[in-house]
């Protein structure tokens, strides 16, 4: 399983990235809307701080908007991915971007049948989100278990699932189970996945015992 983090924070992802453990950056308007300057010098910043994808949003909501937006961010960098909402016109550039070789990540996914429609259209990954779901009474994991069936059934379909809006270490723990190709996380939730108090306790335990037997290396 690849790790994107979902930042605008380009401190945030190269000191998480040198730990060796990020393989990519997705961010979206309202994330960006979080930070201050230019969009075009901040995209290119975050893509020169990982060697992996890059998920750039469009803000259009119409086709002909899209495809306007969505040419002028390709263009930034060699490893951004175009983000595109999942809707018909969403699908449609999505159609006319991965015709062109480009790769698309079609984001608020909510059902199984909206990521086979992004599928067939061509789309590099599918962003389904978990605690969007679970906000609302859904099982937002089940969903990602559908998806995976499905794509499963069908092997001449290569969208890669890409879970988002996870929202603890659990959620991704069940992501990775049920064989989600990526998982995208917010810093905080990264910085949790290795946290356990067994093991604050035992290097503590360890380090003091050390420390008393008066040993060197």
């Amino acid at each position: 399983m690849r790790f994107f983090i979902d930042s605008t924070d380009v401190k945030e992802i190269e000191e998480l990235s040198s730990y060796g453990i990020i393989d990519g950056v997705t961010t979206n308007p309202s994330l960006f809307a979080q930070v201050s300057g230019d969009f075009y010098a901040i995209a290119k910043e975050i893509c020169a701080a990982t060697y992996g994808d890059v998920s750039l949003e469009v803000s259009a909501t119409d086709y002909d908007n899209m495809i306007k937006e969505g040419e002028k961010i390709l263009a930034i960098a060699e490893n951004v991915v175009l983000k595109l909402p999942t809707t018909w016109d969403g699908v449609k550039a999505c159609n006319y971007f991965s015709s062109e070789g480009y790769r698309v990540n079609m984001t608020l996914c909510f059902s199984a049948t909206q990521a086979l429609i992004a599928a067939k259209a061509g789309a590099a990954y599918i962003s389904p989100f978990i605690g969007r779901l679970d906000d609302i009474g859904q099982d937002g994991l089940e969903l990602i278990a559908d998806i995976r069936e499905i794509y499963s059934n069908y092997p001449d379909l290569d969208t890669e699932i890409l879970a988002a809006s996870i929202r603890n270490p659990y959620h991704l723990y069940q992501a990775s189970m049920i064989g989600a190709d990526v998982a995208t996380m917010p810093a905080k939730v990264i910085r949790q996945l290795l946290e356990h108090p067994l093991t604050d306790k035992g290097v503590e335990m360890f380090s003091n015992d050390w420390k008393k037997s008066g040993l060197k290396i």
